[in-house]
């Protein structure tokens, strides 16, 4: 059976490279140097794919009820977005998927009656283009993007973010290839409101308390504590993409995160912060 040998989550505010030099010089250098030790952390584990959770900006899914997970199944991705260039101040970049991971996992979240589809044309934003830039910086390493739906309204709930999660390791672990080496990233959050009378804020309090809670590596608290509501009163419309943070918990067997980094930075207009797990079951 194929082996999760590594299981992280971060945020993907388009900041971190597109306007990185408008904020302190502290936060510049603490910032750059979390996204550089997930990559080393990355890198370590010597993954064969990248099975990536993030949540989509409506970039891709219709507003009127959409997925909640796509899988992206293209043997080939192209990034930036051309909306997104300017914004990111990334120069394109390209990198190979894996449609015969893809497959499994959508074939496996059918069968546990998840609300999903699949494409071979996503487009992406910040989602993936901040975290890649840092993590596998050339792009070597295959990614079986997952676009999760953490804006339009019903999102999964908490459980139902966790039962992905689970549903995703049990197929990496069951039915891809044996000696195959997976690494799961969760992108997204942590808090902010982008557009929202709350744009230029964001809640510290609220982002140490949600990556503490991840440390205490008890999934079922998480579940009962990090809701919905909790999430949009420390920023509507982007801290609930947090939920792809549950996702990678449960994928990882619901163990205990460690923190990497966490800097508030209101030029960034986001709590910018990285998880790891370092014991998987």
């Amino acid at each position: 059976m194929a082996e999760i040998v590594s299981v992280m989550a971060m945020a993907h505010a388009p900041g971190v490279t597109g306007w990185l030099d408008s904020a302190p010089e502290q936060e510049q250098t603490d910032i750059v140097a979390g996204y550089k030790e997930l990559g080393k952390l990355l890198r370590a584990s010597k993954p064969d794919v990248i099975v990536g959770v993030a949540n989509d900006h409506m970039l891709n899914q219709p507003l009127n009820n959409p997925p909640d997970f796509c899988v992206g199944n293209a043997a080939q991705w192209n990034g930036p977005a051309e909306f997104f260039k300017s914004w990111l101040n990334q120069e394109d970049y390209t990198l190979a998927g894996r449609p015969d991971v893809a497959d499994c996992l959508t074939k496996a979240g059918e069968a546990a009656g998840l609300k999903l589809d699949s494409r071979d044309d996503l487009l992406f934003d910040d989602n993936w283009s901040v975290p890649l830039y840092y993590l596998t910086p050339d792009y070597s390493i295959p990614l079986v993007p997952i676009h999760m739906n953490c804006i339009s309204p019903p999102v999964p709930s908490p459980e139902e973010s966790v039962r992905a999660g689970q549903v995703i390791a049990q197929s990496i672990k069951n039915d891809l290839p044996d000696e195959l080496r997976v690494a799961i990233i969760a992108t997204g959050g942590l808090s902010h409101e982008p557009g929202g009378p709350r744009y230029f804020t964001l809640d510290e309090n609220f982002d140490r308390w949600f990556m503490d809670l991840l440390a205490e590596g008890d999934l079922d608290k998480v579940v009962r504590e990090a809701t919905i509501e909790k999430m949009n009163e420390a920023g509507g419309g982007g801290t609930t993409e947090l939920l792809a943070w549950m996702v990678a918990m449960a994928a990882a067997g619901g163990t205990s995160a460690r923190s990497v980094f966490y800097v508030g930075s209101s030029e960034m207009r986001c709590g910018i912060g990285g998880s790891v797990w370092d014991n998987i079951r």
